[in-house]
């Protein structure tokens, strides 16, 4: 949860206009091919715009404006040499631990700062940019939605989207609705070419593109703290393969072209790696929040989450949910009040109270669903720190079945006092150029990091601790001071 987060929200852009539209045949800007569309350009960069609005108000940009430029500078050379070079293409890194990159309809494309501390050269970077490009020269997302007859449009995911990051974003959170169009295998190998196309076209070494999947092989092969990719991908050894073949057709010498290695890894020398645990972390059922400085408990047992724009928490029969969200800065009765006001909700008797020692105001509420369920819960409005938060607890069940966990969960709301968490800092990368030729893992015992020897390897684009490294040259490491 960060300071700057806004209470969830995302709407269905663009439906309306959408279910309006006729049946029309469009030319395929990278096939010359005609083929039935339900969405007009205007339409498609229309949704892309109002969804790129939505992303970074929900999971902010890494607050770096070189980062933000040098991607920017890079995707918008590729693109305006791409099939549709007038969108209103936009690239922006945001401020994700997630390995992972997207595409929006019309030309805004994302990255994370994950997938960024992962890579090794500008030729990487160019390979997925290249990609995500793809996908929005060949309207990819167009075409889903006509399949779809236009339904509901989400997030649309992009070469490296995962199950597990979908379920993030609107994990626990009340009617979000939120759909993924998900692309088909043949269109992500398609989007695999013109990436590979778009690089080579720009003088890029397209052999890195076979590092970078390598680098995704092995994410994708497991561990917790890495998502898994979608299974519409294609298998990444498949699309190593698939890369090498057309590698072997290429006619130019690929000797000599960018690179970029040391230019790239200057450009995340210092990014946050991983989770940032300013913006707030679990501890044994608490959720500590430095820089709002405030604490909270959760239940034992309780599945917790830590957004952008909330902390939320499913109890283990997944019947009921608790979650912090930021209400503003109204007063606290004053704001209870707009939310027993909202349409559906039935308000039960209103109180001012105090929260250790914090101004509040707290009510139980009933609601009914769309389905016509009755959900039961409890709110709390609480004034800190010139902030008024919202503590929601809401079930399926009775009231009484969960009364004790929704009062105890707001109960423990708190001001932050322990030094330790209120100083906590995040891990960052720091580039090392070696001063003599080592392996590895003397590289790691000299300059030791914060992370396993295997995910050392892994950021820096080796088998092992065994890999050589030469005189000179640098290396991530990942350091926490």
């Amino acid at each position: 949860m960060k300071q700057a987060f806004l209470r969830r929200s995302w709407r269905l852009a663009g439906t309306a206009a959408l279910a309006a539209a006729t049946v029309t045949c469009a030319v395929n800007p990278v096939t010359g091919k005609r083929e039935l569309s339900l969405v007009s350009e205007g339409q498609e960069i229309q949704m892309g715009q109002e969804y790129a609005k939505q992303v970074t108000q929900e999971m902010g940009a890494y607050p770096d404006s070189s980062v933000q430029r040098y991607v920017r500078t890079i995707g918008l050379r590729l693109a305006k040499a791409s099939e549709r070079p007038s969108l209103p293409w936009s690239f922006t890194v945001i401020d994700d631990p997630q390995v992972n990159a997207f595409a929006l309809p019309g030309g805004p494309i994302f990255l994370t700062r994950g997938i960024l501390t992962h890579m090794n050269s500008e030729a990487e970077l160019a390979s997925v940019v290249g990609h995500e490009i793809g996908h929005v020269t060949a309207r990819h997302s167009v075409q889903q939605m006509t399949r779809q007859q236009l339904f509901q449009v989400g997030l649309v995911a992009g070469a490296i989207a995962s199950d597990k990051v979908a379920q993030n974003l609107g994990l626990l959170s009340t009617g979000l609705g939120i759909l993924s169009l998900k692309y088909g295998r043949d269109d992500e190998t398609q989007a695999d070419a013109l990436g590979f196309r778009y690089a080579l076209n720009d003088g890029y070494d397209v052999r890195q593109m076979v590092d970078m999947f390598r680098i995704l092989q092995r994410i994708s092969g497991g561990g917790s703290r890495i998502p898994e990719w979608q299974s519409t991908h294609p298998d990444p050894g498949n699309r190593i393969e698939a890369t090498e073949a057309r590698l072997r057709r290429v006619t130019v010498p690929l000797d000599g072209k960018k690179v970029g290695r040391p230019e790239f890894l200057a450009v995340i020398d210092g990014m946050i790696f991983g989770d940032n645990p300013r913006q707030g972390f679990f501890k044994d059922g608490r959720f500590n929040h430095p820089d709002l400085a405030f604490s909270i408990d959760f239940p034992s047992g309780w599945q917790t989450v830590n957004q952008v724009s909330a902390v939320a928490g499913l109890s283990p029969q997944k019947d009921a949910q608790l979650q912090l969200s930021l209400a503003g800065k109204g007063d606290p009765g004053q704001t209870l009040q707009q939310f027993l006001g909202q349409e559906g909700i039935q308000a039960g008797q209103a109180r001012s109270t105090s929260v250790n020692g914090n101004p509040a105001a707290m009510a139980p509420f009933s609601a009914q669903t769309q389905e016509g369920q009755t959900l039961n819960g409890l709110v709390a409005m609480v004034s800190y720190g010139g902030n008024t938060y919202q503590l929601l607890g809401i079930t399926a069940q009775p009231a009484s079945a969960y009364s004790q966990a929704f009062q105890g969960f707001i109960m423990s709301f708190r001001r932050l006092t322990d030094p330790a968490a209120l100083g906590i800092k995040p891990d960052r990368i720091d580039i090392v150029k070696v001063p003599r030729a080592m392996t590895l893992a003397q590289f790691n015992q000299q300059y030791p990091s914060t992370i396993s020897i295997e995910r050392l390897a892994l950021v820096n684009g080796v088998a092992d601790g065994n890999a050589p490294i030469a005189a000179g040259e640098s290396v991530k490491r990942v350091i926490n001071q």
